[in-house]
């Protein structure tokens, strides 16, 4: 697990934002589903969970980064904020949908990713979803992820290879957006 400096990671999308790109795609595809709950799982600096939380949704954000939580919290104490490892995570309740944003399982060792999947697929409510994105052919593939949510009691239901849904996934797309619902 690489250390980041979560300052320095926010300002990029700071930067981004300030240039005019939306920087909130994956939010925007998480609240398409009208979630009254989400588990922002692997949250970073917060950049998800707090514009989810602005738009009105109760939101829980975890990441094992330290630097990471400790800049969300900065950025938004109010809401909840945990460092964890996602891999071993049990918040004891359920939400109507648990986003993996940004590449989380290539975050976590090949050997823990299944159960990252696992337990992030446990805190998924009776009809939530788990929302997904990582990029693809950074040994970690998608029939085994597939594979790791059905065991989950998941069932894929969507695809795209981007967040925001314009660009439908193909065997020659590069990054996968999965959708999953229990």
């Amino acid at each position: 697990m690489p250390n980041f400096d979560g300052r320095a990671y926010q300002a990029r999308f700071d930067a981004l934002a300030q240039q005019g790109m939306d920087v909130h795609g994956e939010a925007s595809l998480v609240l398409s589903s009208s979630p009254r709950s989400v588990l922002d799982a692997g949250c970073g600096t917060g950049r998800v969970a707090i514009e989810l939380a602005r738009r009105g949704v109760d939101v829980v954000g975890v990441d094992v980064d330290g630097s990471m939580i400790a800049e969300a919290n900065r950025r938004a104490p109010d809401l909840a904020w945990a460092q964890a490892d996602l891999a071993t995570l049990d918040l004891g309740r359920t939400f109507d949908v648990v986003v993996l944003a940004g590449n989380v399982p290539l975050f976590c060792p090949p050997a823990d990713r299944p159960a990252l999947v696992e337990a992030c697929a446990a805190h998924v409510g009776v009809g939530g979803a788990l929302v997904a994105g990582f990029e693809l052919g950074r040994g970690y593939d998608l029939d085994d992820y597939d594979s790791v949510c059905r065991a989950g009691g998941l069932t894929l239901s969507q695809r795209w290879a981007t967040w925001d849904v314009k660009e439908p996934f193909d065997k020659q797309s590069r990054y996968a957006v999965s959708v999953h619902h229990r």
